[in-house]
């Protein structure tokens, strides 16, 4: 009887333990599973254009190459009208929205109102472009000055041509500092995860290789 007894409680040991370690990799299993689950699906990584030579670099910094493409690319957008300036010009600030801060955009709305009650705006074509030689990889240290972690000053020499009716009617190359700012957003509506703070100070118009104050903004 007393062996009996003694091997009923040693397979209870047993269950006991066998139900310990059950419940341990079910709580395992839970854990990853919600790691798995919140873990980001993805991951923004900003890798040189010129891959001819390697890259060593924490995987958060964001290279002052890929802001000076990112900056070219939403003022470009911003200042093409392929149409029509008038709806042109409110349509952009709107449809990149996401991608310039809440003050540009008052900035910039302020700046759609100026230039459409002016007339500057009602059936104009315009298009942006690089002066050419004078992309980033022409001096990349005074094209994107690095202001802090999370905020630089881009320069961009660029020519508009506006055309009215097929005829063109103003060509302007211009200096712009463009203020750059990196920013929490939700990556589906801003993979960049930088923003367009609009000017770190006034343009400058360039001519014959001379540059000249520029009167108001742009």
């Amino acid at each position: 009887m007393s062996r009996a007894w003694k091997l009923s409680e040693s397979q209870r040991a047993h269950i006991a333990t066998l139900r310990l370690a059950l419940g341990l990799v079910t709580g395992i299993a839970v854990f990853n599973g919600w790691g798995w689950y919140t873990a980001p699906k993805d991951l923004t990584i900003h890798v040189p254009p010129d891959l001819r030579s390697g890259s060593t670099r924490p995987w958060w910094e964001i290279p002052p190459e890929s802001v000076y493409a990112y900056a070219f690319y939403i003022f470009q957008q911003m200042n093409s009208w392929p149409s029509d300036g008038e709806k042109n010009y409110s349509d952009n600030i709107a449809r990149l929205a996401n991608f310039i801060t809440p003050s540009c955009k008052i900035y910039l709305e302020g700046d759609e109102a100026l230039k459409r009650n002016a007339g500057e705006l009602r059936k104009r074509v315009r298009n942006v472009a690089e002066i050419p030689g004078s992309g980033y990889g022409d001096d990349p240290t005074r094209r994107v000055q690095v202001l802090g972690n999370s905020e630089w000053t881009v320069m961009l020499d660029v020519v508009a041509n506006e055309y009215l009716g097929g005829e063109k009617v103003k060509t302007a190359l211009t200096r712009y500092p463009l203020h750059v700012v990196r920013a929490d957003v939700d990556p589906e509506k801003n993979p960049w995860g930088l923003l367009w703070d609009c000017y770190s100070g006034q343009p400058q118009r360039i001519e014959a290789g001379a540059e000249t104050q520029v009167r108001g903004k742009p």
